[in-house]
C-alpha cells in the first residue's frame, strides 16, 4: 500500500455556518458544525486517509483536552499520530462560512509545529512513497526529505528558507500575494512550481510547465475551507504514485473541488 506522510500543524477548529460577515456591532445567529481537527496538516492527513493510503502525521499539540480531541478526531479517520506534547495550549480556529460558501478563519494561539529533535518515529519518513510539508523546524524539514517524493507549501516560511532540503514540487495559491511571495524566496529549492489559481484552475513550471483546468464545483457549494490543502495533499499522493504532472494536478483539482461540497473539514 501507499504510505505518505505529513509533516505540520493541526488546530482545534469550530465551524459555523452565517447568512454573511458580521459587520461591525452586529449580532448574528450562526448554525454550529461541529468541532474537528483541521488546520494544513490535519486536512491533508484525512483527505490522504480518505484516499486509502497509509498515513502517518507528525505534528505537535499542546497538552490539553483540545490536543487529545484532535489527536482522537484524526486517528478515527485512519491516520496514525505522531504527536509531540507541548506545554502551550493546542491552536484553536473559528471559521465563519457564509451564505456562498467562503471561509473567514481567526485563530486562537500559537501555531504548534513539530521540530526535527522531537522523540518522534521519524525513522518512518524513510519508507515513506512521500511527503506533504506544512509545518516544522528546519530540522522537522530535513526529516520530511527522507520521503522519496516531497512536496511542501511555502507556509513553512522560514524554516526552508535558510538551508533547506530540494523539494520535489512547492505548492502554493497564486491568489495569495503573501504565499506568493514566498514561493518566489524558495524557487531555488523546488524542482516544480505548482500555483494554484481557483476557478480558473492553475499553473505549474520548473522541470515541465503546463496546465490544468479546475474542476467544477458541486451543486450545493458549502465551504471552501481546506480546499487548497486538499488539492496538495492529492496531488502529493499522485505523484508519490508516479502520475505525471498533469495527471497528479487534475487529480489534485478533482479532490480540491470535493471539499467544496461539504461543511468544515474532512
Amino acid at each position: 500500500m501507499t504510505k505518505i506522510a505529513v509533516v505540520g500543524h493541526v488546530e482545534w477548529a469550530w465551524f459555523l455556518r452565517v447568512p454573511h460577515l458580521p459587520t461591525q456591532g452586529e449580532i448574528l445567529a450562526a448554525e454550529p458544525d461541529r468541532p474537528r481537527a483541521a488546520g494544513a496538516g490535519g486536512v491533508a492527513a484525512a483527505v490522504l486517509a480518505e484516499l486509502g493510503v497509509d498515513v502517518d502525521l507528525f505534528c505537535a499539540l499542546g497538552d490539553d483536552e483540545a490536543g487529545d480531541a484532535a489527536a482522537a478526531d484524526l486517528a478515527a479517520h485512519g491516520v496514525v499520530v505522531h504527536a509531540a506534547r507541548r506545554d502551550k495550549p493546542t491552536r484553536r480556529a473559528l471559521a465563519l462560512l457564509d451564505a456562498g460558501g467562503e471561509r473567514t478563519i481567526v485563530t486562537i494561539g500559537e501555531r504548534l509545529a513539530p521540530r526535527g529533535d522531537d522523540q518522534l518515529e521519524w525513522e518512518r519518513l524513510a519508507d515513506a512513497d512521500g511527503a506533504y510539508l506544512t509545518a516544522g523546524d528546519a530540522g522537522a524539514c530535513t526529516r520530511a526529505r527522507d520521503a522519496r517524493v516531497l512536496v511542501a507549501t511555502p507556509r513553512v516560511r522560514a524554516s526552508l528558507d535558510v538551508d533547506g532540503p530540494s523539494l520535489d514540487a512547492l505548492v502554493f495559491s497564486g491568489e495569495d500575494p503573501v504565499e506568493t511571495e514566498w514561493a518566489q524566496r524558495l524557487r531555488a529549492r523546488a524542482r516544480l512550481m505548482v500555483s494554484t489559481e481557483g476557478s480558473a484552475g492553475g499553473r505549474w513550471w520548473g522541470r515541465s510547465m503546463g496546465r490544468w483546468a479546475a474542476v467544477a464545483p458541486p451543486a450545493d457549494t458549502y465551504d471552501s475551507y481546506g480546499c487548497g490543502d486538499a488539492f496538495a495533499a492529492a496531488f502529493t499522493y499522485a505523484l508519490a504514485c508516479g502520475h505525471q504532472v498533469s495527471d497528479a494536478a487534475a487529480i489534485g483539482a478533482r479532490w480540491g473541488a470535493r471539499m467544496l461540497g461539504r461543511v468544515g473539514a474532512p
